[in-house]
């Protein structure tokens, strides 16, 4: 009987451990407002790599929905048979397998791409590298999700000109992120919470 009772304890520990998508995707404020681990994981990036927060937030709302799981579709022998995914492409932030590893390679960082706080990391160290590689501001989304999507040499060679659907997304990811920055700024000051939960979040 104990057992048994131990057994559902588990279970729905483990469930509520189970990262699930914020209910409100559109707007920061209900994001970091509904997900605390998640913003003061945000906040300690933005103060490490000095990029505002609603630019790798909206790329990470285009590319997985804030799904901790995310893959590209899958594909096919004969319409039938499972035969892997269309690319490696894994995560919060839909990162190449490739290019994970580089970025594990130069940073040192293990982490996984199913952890917000690691997969953020990982953007903003993309980010900051675009910057210097491609010459893009960390602050122009529109230009960083084409760069992010094509590669940087892919951008470099303009890959994105002939793909007007690209284009169009991302216009809409610049423009999802001056909707994050706008919200940011108004609810910035009620985010930052009480001294209880700001000394537990520098505890651990």
């Amino acid at each position: 009987m104990r057992a048994g009772v131990a057994l559902v304890l588990l279970g729905g520990l483990l469930a509520g451990c189970t990262t699930t998508p914020p209910r409100h995707p559109d707007n920061i404020c209900d994001i970091f407002q509904e997900k605390r681990g998640w913003y003061h994981a945000a906040m300690r990036q933005e103060a490490k790599w000095h990029i505002p927060v609603s630019v790798p937030m909206s790329i990470m709302n285009q590319e997985s929905s804030f799904r901790a799981n995310a893959r590209t579709r899958r594909t096919y022998i004969l319409w039938i048979i499972p035969w892997g995914h269309i690319s490696t492409a894994y995560g919060y932030a839909q990162a190449k397998n490739e290019i994970w590893h580089d970025y594990q390679r130069q940073t040192g960082a293990g982490g996984s791409r199913t952890d917000y706080a690691d997969a953020l990391n990982f953007m903003n160290w993309y980010i900051t590298n675009t910057r210097k590689v491609d010459g893009i501001p960390v602050t122009d989304a529109t230009r960083q999700y084409l760069a992010y999507h094509e590669g940087w040499t892919g951008y470099r060679r303009r890959t994105y000109a002939s793909k007007g659907w690209l284009v169009t997304v991302a216009r809409k990811v610049g423009h999802r992120t001056q909707e994050y920055q706008q919200q940011y700024d108004a609810c910035r000051d009620r985010l930052k919470g009480g001294w209880w939960e700001n000394f537990w979040d520098w505890l651990f």
